[in-house]
Formats: C-alpha cells, sequence, structure tokens
C-alpha cells in the first residue's frame, strides 16, 4: 500500500482518528492518536514527534526528543475503537540525525532480513509462532511491604468442579487434560472464534483455533507463517485483538508463560524456515528430509541456545515453565517428531514447501521482532560456520538415565542465569550491526535491574510455608 492508498482509505472509510502504534523496547505496543486531518503525503517522511524518555529502555530525559515514521503496509482501521480510527504501525528515527533508532525493536528485524539478504543465503525468513495464552474470568495480584497475593480464576478451572454455582454444571477440564475437548468442556470456542474472525479482518491468515493442555481456558489460534518482519507485526496485532476481543466479553486474556501452579504453562513454538527465489532451501536428503543447510540452520540454534533464551524466553516467569521434568523442552537436542526435544522437525507433510524446523523453548512474553531476529542470526551464523548440531535424540528425553543426559546441555534455570549466557555470548547478534552493543547493553540492564533484581528482593509467599516456623 503507497502513502496515497492510505490517504485514500482513510478518505472511505471516513477515518476521525490515526493511530500510531509502535514497540516499546521490551516488548509492549505503545500508541497515541492525531486527528486525521494531520496525516498528509509529508506525514510518512517527516513523522510525528513524541517523548520518547517515557518508553521503557529508551532515551534518557536530556535527550528525549524522537518521530515514529508511519509504514502504510500496515494500514487498517481499528476494530476497537468508538470512532472510526486508522491504524498504522511505526518506525522510529532520531529527529535530528533522521537515522532509525538503534533500540527500536522493528528496527533490529528490518536489519536482521537486510542481513540475511545481504549473505547470499536466502532472501525469505519465514516464521510461524504458535502462542499459547489463557482466557481468565478474574485476575487480582498485589504485593506491598508486609503482603503480597494472586488469585487468577476461570469458571472453566479444574479447581471450581466444587464451588457453589448456583447450579455448578460441570464440565471443567482435568489438569492437562484440556487439549481438544468439544464444548461444553471446552467453554471457550466462540470466544476463540470471534477471536479468529477479527484477527482475519485485520488481514491476517489463521491456520487452526482449538483449547490447549491446561485446564482454565488455555488456548491456541495458529497464525499463517509470514516473513520476518511482517510476522512480529501480526504477532503484536494478534495479541491486541486476542485481549481487547475476550475483553468485550467481560473476560481477560494473559501471555504470561505460567500463570497457574501445577499446570501446562503457554509457550510459543516457533517454525521457521529459509527460502530462495520463492524455493524452500529446508528440504533435502538428510535426517527427516531436511537440507544440510537446514542442519547447520539449527546448529546455530543449539549452540546459541542459552545466550537465547535471554531473548526468547525473557522473564522471570519464564522458568517457571522451563522446568525439567515437566511439559517444557530444557534440553537442547533436536528431533523430528519427538516434542520433548528443543527443536523439532514436524513431520505433517512431505511437500518440500512444508519442511521447517520448529523452536520449542520460546515463549509469548517475548519481544518478537527480537526474539525472531536473534534465532535468525543464531540460525545464520550456524549456516556461515558449518555448525552441525550432531546426533538427533530420537528419544523421550525425560525418561533417559543422568548418564545419557550428561551431554545434553540444558536451558538456564533463571532469567538472571539466562543473561550471564547472553552477555558470554552475543557476538553472533553484533554480525551486520543487527542488534548493536548499546542494545544489547541495555537489554541486559532492564532485565537485570527491573526485572530480575526486583523479583529477587522480595519474599515469595510460598517460602512463608516452608521457613517461618524454623
Amino acid at each position: 500500500m503507497t502513502p496515497k492508498d492510505v490517504l485514500d482509505m482513510a478518505k472511505a472509510k471516513k477515518a476521525l482518528f490515526l493511530d500510531l502504534k509502535f514497540m516499546d523496547f521490551p516488548g509492549m505496543w505503545q500508541h497515541f492518536a492525531v486527528p486525521i486531518h494531520t496525516l498528509e503525503l509529508s506525514s510518512f517522511e517527516e513523522g510525528y514527534g513524541f517523548d520518547g524518555s517515557s518508553i521503557r529502555g529508551w532515551q534518557p530525559i536530556h535527550a528525549s526528543d524522537m518521530l515514529v515514521i508511519p509504514d502504510p503496509n500496515t494500514a487498517l482501521m481499528d476494530p476497537f475503537t468508538q470512532y472510526p480510527t486508522l491504524s498504522m504501525i511505526c518506525n522510529i528515527l532520531d529527529p535530528v540525525t533522521k537515522e532509525p533508532y538503534t533500540r527500536d525493536p522493528r528496527y533490529i528485524a528490518q536489519k536482521a532480513e537486510a542481513y540475511m539478504k545481504s549473505l547470499g543465503v536466502a532472501d525469505t525468513a519465514y516464521f510461524g509462532p504458535e502462542a499459547e495464552f489463557f482466557i481468565l474470568d478474574d485476575i487480582r495480584y498485589g504485593y506491598t511491604q508486609n503482603s503480597s497475593f494472586h488469585h487468577v480464576d476461570s469458571v472453566e478451572g479444574q479447581w471450581n468442579a466444587g464451588r457453589e454455582e448456583n447450579p455448578n454444571l460441570g464440565y471443567k477440564p482435568r489438569y492437562k487434560e484440556g487439549y481438544f475437548p468439544v464444548p461444553p468442556t471446552d467453554s471457550v470456542a466462540d470466544l476463540r472464534a470471534e477471536m479468529t474472525r477479527v484477527l482475519m479482518d485485520c488481514g491476517i491468515e489463521i491456520e487452526a483455533l482449538h483449547h490447549e493442555v491446561a485446564t482454565a481456558g488455555q488456548g491456541e489460534i495458529d497464525m499463517k507463517f509470514s516473513p520476518l518482519v511482517r510476522m512480529a507485526d501480526n504477532l503484536m496485532m494478534f495479541k491486541y485483538v486476542l485481549k481487547n476481543v475476550a475483553k468485550r466479553a467481560g473476560k481477560t486474556v494473559t501471555f504470561m508463560p505460567k500463570p497457574i501452579f501445577g499446570d501446562n504453562g503457554s509457550g510459543m513454538h516457533v517454525h521457521q524456515s529459509l527460502w530462495k527465489n520463492g524455493e524452500p532451501l529446508f528440504a533435502g536428503n538428510e535426517y527427516a528430509g531436511l537440507s544440510q543447510l537446514a542442519l547447520y540452520y539449527m546448529g546455530g540454534i543449539l549452540k546459541h541456545a542459552q545466550a537465547l533464551c535471554a531473548i526468547c524466553a525473557p522473564t522471570t516467569n519464564s522458568y517457571k515453565r522451563l522446568v525439567p521434568g515437566f511439559e517444557a523442552p530444557v534440553n537442547m537436542a533436536y528431533s523430528s517428531r519427538n516434542r520433548s526435544a528443543a527443536l523439532r522437525i514436524p513431520l505433517y507433510s512431505a511437500s518440500p514447501k512444508a519442511k521447517r524446523i520448529e523452536v520449542r523453548f520460546p515463549d509469548p512474553s517475548c519481544n518478537g521482532y527480537m526474539a525472531f531476529s536473534a534465532m535468525l542470526m543464531a540460525g545464520l551464523d550456524g549456516v556461515l560456520n558449518k555448525i552441525h548440531p550432531g546426533e538427533p535424540l530420537d528419544k523421550d528425553i525425560y525418561a533417559l538415565s543422568p548418564e545419557e543426559l550428561a551431554d545434553v546441555p540444558t536451558a538456564p534455570a533463571s532469567l538472571e542465569a539466562a543473561l550471564r549466557c547472553l552477555e558470554e555470548d552475543h557476538d553472533f547478534l553484533l554480525k551486520g550491526d543487527v542488534f548493536t552493543r548499546d542494545a544489547i547493553d541495555m537489554w541486559l540492564e532492564y532485565k537485570t535491574e527491573h526485572e530480575v533484581d526486583e523479583v529477587r528482593l522480595r519474599p515469595h509467599p510460598y517460602e512463608f510455608h516452608l521457613y517461618f516456623d524454623i
């Protein structure tokens, strides 16, 4: 879509406002709106000014002025505003130099795609994330100097099997038995369908929608794969749509990896493949029908997997999900079909165009622009340096003996440990100036000061159960 097309669209849809959306550094959409009459052809070059010092991980207050430049290819009518509002995703520029801002996650993703093309290895990197989520009826939490609590609830939660609901009609999925039940056990099928309808109205292709393993409304809606930047855009719209459709129905959606103890958490398995000149590069005659290039790509992912966790599983809560012996793939190995491996080769189709790898340790709390870029950079490092992933592990990894597991690397046990891994292993991200040293330093600093330290300083409620009577 050209800038003129956008102006014509605004006129045809009788838009009253323009909503400008962009990413903060940790990975949440921010926005501000302007009257639609301010949108001119020059706006796509001159942009709109805003204060960057109030955005997490961005500018200091003495150098706070920033510009947002709307991307005409992202234009659509916002499905949730009361008044007709044209929405566009923006890139961030320095108002003095007019250079793209190095801490803008979307710019990092754009540079990752450009770096890949400059190598001549591939011209397109396709990504297909499976972002799981919970649909809840109630969420309350609080922390003071002398108290703390959280409370999540869902009419579908198994813990409500004995609650007086006048009447309680049952049909509440048992723990770890929420995968694919039909209604009435799947009580949120219609709501997922409504979410899917809105997503499709926004131009996002959907492949499947279903209940997930956990009780309490865990779900999954799968988007069709797209090129890196486009898919990261789609992931943000995906979260925006799901949260707002749920709110409209009196419910709430969370992408927090582990909101419920004792049941499955929410992961985000990321399917990915490289293409060139319209042809898939991951299909071949090696293991599981992969090409040698695909094996090297996996080798890069596995080599840098522990550092990738700091970006792809970037919250302290992520490591409540990534625990050995449970549902999450913490062992950094690869396999065909085996879902207990960190990397899997799906075998749903024999078509070369469907050949891809699936990275299973990321979760939906991540910043998609940065997570997809980091995985691409790791994979390209494997291709360039011919890093072989070793032998596949075609066994149930959770059933292996300690001796068999001794040589299998594992995911870091905490966000703090993952950040240490990133600090020690990030040179692959700096190639092509994709991730700058400044961006890496800010990521390490922000995550340590605002998340790791803040959680570490506070007593955990369960510590009173363990230690109060010592």
